[in-house]
């Protein structure tokens, strides 16, 4: 993979585009102005690994909420505005990192300036947020219906909006429903412009098609070297989409974040009750940030194999598993002890690493 250069913004303290790491984001499921569930998911958030969160400003309760919220937190946060010119102005001066607009739905040309005087000012950048369900009008009569040359057509338009006004901190993304939809729209975009791109599957669903459909649309960008930030969109816990998002990158060797557990489907030669102990391993580890490869395997035929290019692994038998640790079997270990066993050799060397 080689990943397209972009030019850079900052979100807060966090890079975006050129040549820092693909960046992943999520957006708090709470009313705004229920400041203390909010500030409750966005620390869960941050505790899971999310490195930038959008939140929702409808309106101007949601303002006032905002600047206690960023008393309160830490990590950077993008307002996410529609519609309204002043409530983008309210949350940049409340002291958000950066916006999320649609200049197209704020209105007259003198409001998109207005705040974008206001964001220049700050340095805070500006995301083109397109979407397939919100197309101006008369791009979508000229289609008939959102197509990829659409979507880009209404980013064109929104950029040179800002570009007009001097403005270039901006990022840029193009999301639709549809998985071939929204890569053609990411793929055309990359070949005509530079700026950083915040790629996701609007709406994909809940877990499971939610997590499928992302996951085939964001593997094929990241994979051809589109992405500078993402987010995994799921009818779901936030934190879920984060650990997704991980997922996704952990896969194409990106970036590694927690425990990724390997198993066998399990089949008529598995003497050992696989399924069990996945859950197991699995529920123990869940606290575990770094990124350690653990497998489960069920019988002797492809579970050596597997377990040895494991950091950790184990490999079923009749009643007993071989254990394996960076490549070498440690021996032989009871059905009803290996989980126990396998946890207590990777809690040890977490334990040694944080020492040294």
């Amino acid at each position: 993979m080689k990943r397209r250069r972009t030019r850079q913004v900052r979100i807060g303290d966090v890079p975006v585009g050129g040549d820092a790491p693909v960046v992943v984001q999520s957006m708090t499921k709470t009313f705004t102005t229920d400041t203390r569930a909010t500030i409750r998911q966005i620390r869960r958030l941050q505790r899971a690994g999310c490195e930038i969160v959008r939140v929702a400003v409808p309106d101007e309760q949601s303002v006032e909420a905002l600047k206690y919220i960023l008393t309160r937190t830490e990590i950077p946060i993008i307002a996410d505005v529609h519609f309204d010119w002043k409530l983008a102005i309210g949350a940049i001066r409340a002291g958000v990192h950066g916006l999320r607009i649609n200049p197209g739905n704020i209105g007259a040309s003198w409001k998109v300036k207005e705040v974008v005087t206001v964001a220049k000012e700050r340095g805070v950048p500006i995301r083109v947020g397109v979407n397939s369900g919100s197309l101006p009008k008369d791009i979508l009569k000229r289609y008939g219906h959102p197509t990829p040359e659409a979507l880009v057509e209404a980013a064109r338009r929104q950029i040179e909006t800002l570009e007009e006004l001097d403005f270039h901190l901006i990022k840029v993304s193009l999301k639709g429903t549809s998985v071939p939809l929204t890569v053609e729209a990411y793929r055309a975009f990359s070949e005509e412009f530079d700026y950083p791109l915040h790629i996701g599957i609007t709406e994909a669903g809940p877990p499971p098609e939610g997590l499928i459909r992302s996951s085939v649309g964001l593997g094929i960008l990241l994979y051809e070297g589109i992405g500078d930030t993402i987010r995994v969109s799921l009818t779901a816990p936030p934190w879920v989409e984060v650990e997704t998002a991980y997922r996704i990158l952990s896969c194409l060797g990106i970036r590694e974040r927690g425990v990724e557990v390997y198993s066998c489907p399990t089949c008529g030669r598995c003497k050992v009750d696989i399924q069990g102990l996945v859950r197991e391993v699995k529920r123990s580890l869940r606290d575990v940030n770094r990124p350690y490869r653990v497998a489960v395997m069920g019988c002797m035929v492809n579970g050596p194999g597997e377990a040895r290019e494991a950091d950790f692994g184990l490999a079923g038998g009749r009643g007993e598993a071989l254990i394996f640790r960076h490549g070498k079997v440690l021996g032989k270990v009871p059905e009803e002890r290996v989980v126990n066993h396998l946890l207590s050799l990777i809690m040890a060397e977490e334990t040694q690493d944080e020492s040294d």
